[in-house]
This record gives C-alpha cells, sequence and structure tokens, in this order.
C-alpha cells in the first residue's frame, strides 16, 4: 500500500518536471528564434531599406533645367500639380536653392507648398539658422554636387528622391529622402496629403541638418 502511494506521487513529481522542462525549452526556443529574425533583419537592413518598386519603397529622378525664382516659375512646373509626393520633395529643395540670393522668394514658394498650414515665423526662422553662412545644404542633394567642387551640382539639375518601407506606413502621411553630397546617410522631408483633394503638401523640412564643409571653405584645404 505505501509503494502504491509513493509511486503514485513519483509519476506527479516526473510529470511536473516534465511540464517545467518542456515550458523552459519553449522559452530558449522563442528567445533564440527572436534572436534570428533580428540577426537577419540587420543583415538584410541595407536591401529592405530601399527596394526599388512601388509606392511603398520606391526611387524617382526629377529633372530641373533651369531651377525656379519665383511662385509662378515654381507653379508651372509638372511636379507642381501635387499629385506625386516625390515631387513634393523634389519642390522643396528646389525652392530651397533660392534662399541663397532671394529668401523672401524662397518663402513664398515654400509657403505655397506648405498648403492649408502656410509658412510659420518659426520655420521661417528655423531656416535662417539651418543656412546662415551654409547655403549650399539644399544645392548638396543635386546629382554632382560634392564637397571638392563646393556643392556645384551638374547641369540639367537632377535630384532623386526615395522611399522605404516605412515611408507611407500611416494613412495620409509619407516621408521622403534625399541623398546629399556631403552626407552618408539620407535626409528626410515629411509630407503630408489632404484627404478632399489627394495633394501632397510640405510638412516638415528636415534635411536641413550640417554636412561636410565645401573645399572652398575649408580651411584645411
Amino acid at each position: 500500500m505505501f509503494n502504491d502511494k509513493y509511486k503514485f506521487f513519483s509519476y506527479i513529481c516526473l510529470d511536473k518536471r516534465k511540464d517545467k522542462t518542456l515550458t523552459y525549452m519553449k522559452r530558449i526556443l522563442s528567445i533564440v528564434c527572436i534572436a534570428a529574425t533580428a540577426w537577419l533583419l540587420t543583415a538584410c537592413g541595407s536591401v529592405i531599406q530601399l527596394p526599388r518598386n512601388g509606392m511603398n519603397g520606391g526611387i524617382k529622378t526629377y529633372t530641373f533645367y533651369n531651377l525656379p525664382e519665383t511662385l509662378q516659375d515654381l507653379q508651372s512646373l509638372p511636379e507642381a500639380n501635387l499629385k506625386d509626393p516625390y515631387g513634393v520633395a523634389a519642390l522643396t529643395i528646389a525652392a530651397l536653392c533660392r534662399y541663397e540670393t532671394n529668401p523672401d522668394a524662397c518663402f513664398e514658394m515654400l509657403n505655397w507648398l506648405k498648403g492649408p498650414d502656410g509658412l510659420s515665423n518659426y520655420e521661417k526662422q528655423f531656416i535662417r539658422e539651418r543656412l546662415q553662412g551654409k547655403t549650399y545644404k539644399p544645392r548638396s542633394f543635386f546629382q554632382g554636387a560634392t564637397p571638392a567642387n563646393s556643392y556645384a551640382p551638374t547641369q540639367p539639375y537632377k535630384l532623386t528622391p526615395v522611399s522605404n518601407p516605412y515611408s507611407f506606413q500611416e494613412s495620409g502621411w509619407a516621408t521622403i529622402y534625399l541623398r546629399s553630397g556631403g552626407a552618408d546617410s539620407e535626409r528626410p522631408i515629411k509630407l503630408r496629403q489632404k484627404a478632399s483633394t489627394g495633394e501632397w503638401y510640405l510638412n516638415d523640412i528636415q534635411c536641413l541638418s550640417d554636412i561636410r564643409t565645401p573645399a572652398n571653405e575649408d580651411p584645411w584645404k
């Protein structure tokens, strides 16, 4: 009788140990799977970031034979229909280039690109601070512009905005990226879509961080 009770108790203990062992093994397997997934995403990051097709990851090139000097010039360009977020990002850079010779004309163009929100005084001051003594920054996004040639683009002027799988993650919003010849990574421009018209407007200029000093201003050259 005693032996039967002892055996029964032993079986229960063994079952509990098996359950604990299985639970522990499942946890280890889960951790290994998570780590492997993270490694794969990191290893494939350069591929995932910039797929070359589709709205959720693409690349487009825009050519300007002349950069706009006035709002009327800007509005006459094909991209001014505002239906293409990549095109609006390109127009933003083209408008920013005007700051070097005529800040007021630059602000007028950006104010139009901002749509219903308009360009605030805070945003104007932000642009002044970012471009003070560094008006070469917008030019650096054009093809051929490098620190070595003091960010003198090849002509006609060409811009290549890109997106990644996260650019259109939130409905009605987009983040488009541009590569500067003086930086190692793409710089973002945030856009917002007007639901009633489908038009895309500039929301936030996030592409004016510092870049490498141009050769003609580098004291070490």
